[in-house]
């Protein structure tokens, strides 16, 4: 999954994953040591295979990784920005983070990412714009910008509130 594009994280996402990169090595070197001295194992295989591909998707999307910085507050859809949209057909709204999946953990929001077929149908979209996207079965579905708020704004009025 290595990419080009920025990606924004907040603090705590950035700390977290991290964390888990320093584990997975840590993990690595204690499994390369116990095979120095008792030799190779292949019961393993499919661990250090998993290992290995999730330590290069960390350090990819850490090294494109934009941390904590506020998106500007113009009701424009980008990575780190809480957008609430209405679907064609539908009644109610949706309201969620447009941002890593992997890199979020709070708030209760749903987490898009930038790539996926909504994320990059929305990017740049202003408030009150319509947009189409295809989904995986090949169908296009209409979708209108109703409010895009920076995280952590977001993040405020829900405690306020």
């Amino acid at each position: 999954m290595t990419g080009t594009a920025l990606v924004w994280l907040t603090q705590e996402a950035h700390n977290r994953l991290h964390g888990e990169l320093r584990e997975l090595r840590a993990a690595g070197h204690e499994r390369r040591s116990v095979e120095k001295s008792e030799g190779p194992n292949d019961e393993g295989a499919p661990d250090i295979q998993w290992r290995q591909a999730r330590i290069r998707e960390l350090e990819d999307l850490l090294l494109r990784a934009v941390v904590g910085e506020t998106p500007p507050d113009d009701g424009i859809a980008e990575p780190g920005m809480v957008l609430t949209v209405r679907f064609d057909h539908e009644d109610g709204t949706e309201t969620f983070l447009l941002g890593v999946p992997d890199g979020f953990d709070g708030d209760e929001l749903e987490v898009y990412s930038p790539e996926s077929p909504l994320g990059q149908a929305l990017a740049g979209a202003r408030q009150g714009e319509a947009r189409s996207y295809r989904v995986p079965n090949g169908a296009t579905m209409k979708v209108r910008l109703i409010q895009a708020v920076p995280y952590g704004q977001h993040r405020q009025r829900r405690a306020a509130g």
